[in-house]
C-alpha cells in the first residue's frame, strides 16, 4: 500500500489522451490534457491492467498525486475514472514479473511532444507526435536531454515493441535526424576490477 493517503493530495482533472509505455510494453503512465495544458501522469506498471481496463480516450479523468521538482510530471497515487471508479496504488505483488515480450529492431523519427520522466522526476525519454515512445536510461538521458525536449526533432533506433496501446523503442542510437545517429551508451567503460590484463603473466 502506498504510504501517502491520496485524499490528502490535490486533485488534477483533464481529458485522457493516450497511454505511455515502458520498454517491456507495460503501461506506466498516460497523457492528460486540461484545455491547453498537457500533463504527463506516471503510474507504476503494476497498475497496468486496471488502468488500461477502465480508461478511455477522450473521457474525463481525475488524478491525485505528487509533483517532483524540475519536471512536468504528476506521479499518481490514485486515479478516478469518468465512471467514478478509483484506482489506487496499493503496491505491486511480491511475485510480479515483467511480461515476456519479443523486441525487434525499430526506427522512428519525428517531433517530441513531451519529455518522459520517472516518478522522481528523472528524464527517461520522449513521446513523439505520432505516439511513439522513446525510452532512455536516466544516466544516458542526461547527455541527450536537448533531443528529448518538447519541440525537438529527433531520430532513434533500438529494440522496438508494438502493443495494442502503442509503440515503444528502447533506444540504442539517437540523433537530430537519421543521418546523424550516434550510440547512446559509451563503449569505453572501465572494468570494475582494474585492467582486464593487469594480472596476465
Amino acid at each position: 500500500m502506498h504510504w501517502i493517503d491520496p485524499d490528502s493530495l490535490p486533485e488534477t482533472a483533464g481529458t485522457f489522451e493516450r497511454f505511455v509505455l515502458n520498454p517491456h510494453g507495460e503501461v506506466d503512465g498516460f497523457v492528460l490534457r486540461d484545455r491547453k495544458t498537457v500533463v504527463l501522469v506516471h503510474t507504476p506498471p503494476h497498475m497496468d491492467k486496471e488502468i488500461t481496463r477502465h480508461l478511455r480516450q477522450g473521457e474525463m479523468v481525475r488524478v491525485r498525486g505528487v509533483r517532483p521538482r524540475g519536471a512536468n510530471l504528476l506521479a499518481a497515487v490514485a486515479v478516478t475514472t469518468a465512471a467514478g471508479r478509483e484506482i489506487v496504488d496499493n503496491g505491486p505483488d511480491h511475485d510480479r514479473e515483467h511480461p515476456k515480450v519479443k523486441h525487434a529492431p525499430t526506427a522512428a523519427e519525428g517531433k517530441v511532444e513531451l519529455s518522459l520522466f520517472g516518478p522522481k522526476g528523472e528524464l527517461r525519454g520522449a513521446l513523439l507526435a505520432d505516439g511513439t515512445v522513446l525510452r532512455v536510461g536516466p544516466k544516458e538521458a542526461e547527455h541527450v536531454a536537448a533531443l528529448l525536449a518538447p519541440g525537438a526533432m529527433v531520430a532513434a533506433r533500438g529494440d522496438g515493441l508494438q502493443t495494442r496501446h502503442g509503440r515503444v523503442i528502447h533506444v540504442d542510437e539517437i540523433g537530430p535526424d537519421e543521418d546523424q545517429l550516434k550510440p547512446i551508451k559509451k563503449k569505453d567503460k572501465k572494468p570494475k576490477h582494474g585492467h582486464p590484463h593487469a594480472h596476465a603473466a
